[in-house]
């Protein structure tokens, strides 16, 4: 069983306001991020981690469009600690979890089952895209002070599934280090436990400035001129 923990518990200070109900192709962005997974059939059930504000608009969400959501759960004030709230609340029948920001409303059904496939091999899995822009070093006043080899470097997106223990154990053991992490794949390796890549060839870029919105909304109204590509 795989369940899904929507992490949408973020405060968008750089966007100036709450971006995840911001309106993309009709819908908000936090309802594109869940939709995906609700497609997803190999996921059986999603709990959204979200703050005390938006919950009664997450409840309405779910009330309307979703039948995989069972539990709206509240964040803390880390993202780690609104990864540990929702982990709390995956079913016991679970062996897999997968953990996807709400701000990546681009991440398809498909991508989500190949980075399924991956983990059930391998035990923890996270989808990636190859970098591809020419990457510089720089100093503090900003020059540039050499070349980064972009050879094998992958910038990292969600989601990120795991064996449900496996991140368990490495939540356990971050949180008895007092460390902080920004991701399920750095907890992980913590551990000294492989993580496998599996490239995105399509766009699943986070929403983190005003000035993505109106792509992600290209994106998806463009998606949904050739559906079979994307369902």
């Amino acid at each position: 069983m795989l369940s899904a923990i929507i992490v949408a518990a973020g405060g968008s200070r750089r966007m100036g306001f709450d971006k995840l109900f911001a309106t993309i192709a009709d819908r908000a962005v936090l309802w594109h991020a869940i939709n995906a997974f609700e497609r997803a059939e190999s996921v059986s059930e999603i709990i959204v981690v979200t703050r005390e504000d938006r919950r009664a608009e997450v409840e309405r969400i779910r009330e309307h469009d979703f039948a995989k959501i069972g539990t709206i759960v509240l964040g803390g004030e880390h993202r780690q600690d609104s990864v540990q709230a929702g982990l709390k609340k995956v079913s016991k029948e679970a062996r897999y979890v997968a953990i996807h920001d709400a701000a990546r409303p681009l991440i398809t059904p498909q991508q989500i089952e190949r980075v399924y496939e991956v983990c059930r091999a391998q035990r923890a899995a996270t989808s990636a895209e190859p970098v591809t822009d020419t990457l510089k070093r720089a100093d503090v006043d900003l020059s540039v002070t050499g070349s980064v080899d972009r050879h094998q470097l992958f910038a990292i997106q969600t989601p990120q599934i795991f064996e449900i223990d496996l991140l368990q154990e490495a939540y356990r053991a971050i949180f008895g280090r007092k460390l902080l992490v920004t991701d399920e794949v750095s907890a992980v390796e913590h551990l000294g436990h492989k993580v496998y890549l599996v490239p995105n060839e399509e766009l699943n870029f986070k929403i983190t400035y005003p000035q993505d919105l109106p792509l992600a909304d290209f994106v998806l109204r463009q998606r949904a001129t050739t559906p079979m590509n994307f369902r």
